[in-house]
């Protein structure tokens, strides 16, 4: 029998998921499919259900599930449940548990790619959905000294700051797009919003965090399609050094194979599948 397994999300024309997950059971001659499941919100409940099927290994959440999916499922793993965000399935016997590995996935991307050092930092985040939870518990717990969180909406960005000062030793403070003028000095800035996004609402943004961008700096965008966005252009341009969100997005996808297979997913080849799904 097949196994199946996809992605939940809304819309999802930009996933390229399927592509490189596809690749990884391929590489391993595991006999799934690795499908896309456009879900509206209405329909969230019944793609949950259908997960529990004998074939089903399970899933990856994205936008905008990640947190009002977790009611529906039958156990969450202590990470998710400490980000409040939920991106993998993992159906056991009709058990589905729900899992993170959105913060593993950027905090190793910072160490692998970037070669950044976390410890004792200070970052700035913009956005408080379910990436930027996962991003912001990640680094509190990698030990970064002082974090920012900003959102369009400010009370979304004070309650993921209470959040993570709760649970964390990170000095945490977070407030409206108007406060990014105070963090200068910051050494890390991640955009965890869908600004510069190709087909998003707005793919020429850019976070308002230009009076930061100077030699020094880490600038992470989230978003990874295009691989340069303008936000990383203008860093660049700035002087500051730039990380895309492909690293991210591969390394998280390759711990939710793992944890469906309890397999070591071919991350090289994951990788590779992606940047070509890019172009």
């Amino acid at each position: 029998m097949t196994s199946r397994v996809g992605i939940i999300g809304y819309p999802l024309g930009h996933s390229i998921s399927p592509a490189f997950q596809q690749a990884a059971f391929d590489e391993l001659e595991i006999d799934a499919r690795y499908e896309t499941w456009a879900t509206p919100p209405e329909e969230l409940a019944a793609r949950v259900e259908s997960l529990r099927a004998e074939d089903m290994l399970g899933a990856n959440v994205t936008v905008p599930h990640k947190q009002a999916i977790m009611p529906l499922l039958d156990e969450i793993l202590p990470v998710a449940d400490s980000i409040g965000a939920v991106n993998t399935i993992i159906n056991r016997e009709g058990f589905l548990i729900g899992a993170n590995t959105d913060a593993a996935g950027f905090t190793r991307s910072l160490e692998q790619e970037a070669r950044f050092a976390t410890v004792r930092k200070r970052a700035l985040i913009v956005g408080a959905g379910g990436a930027a939870r996962a991003v912001a518990f990640g680094l509190a717990w990698e030990g970064v000294s002082e974090l920012v969180i900003v959102n369009r909406t400010p009370e979304r960005a004070s309650e993921l700051a209470r959040d993570v000062s709760e649970a964390t030793a990170a000095e945490t403070r977070g407030g409206g797009l108007d406060d990014i003028g105070g963090s200068d000095g910051v050494d890390l800035i991640v955009n965890c919003t869908s600004m510069g996004m190709a087909g998003g609402p707005d793919p020429e943004g850019i976070p308002p965090v230009e009076g930061l961008l100077k030699r020094g700096v880490l600038v992470c965008d989230l978003v990874y399609n295009p691989q340069q966005t303008p936000l990383l252009a203008l860093a660049r341009e700035r002087g500051a050094r730039v990380l895309g969100g492909i690293g991210m997005l591969v390394y998280q996808g390759a711990a939710a194979f793992e944890f469906w297979t309890d397999r070591e997913p071919p991350e090289d080849i994951m990788y590779s599948v992606a940047l070509k799904a890019l172009m």
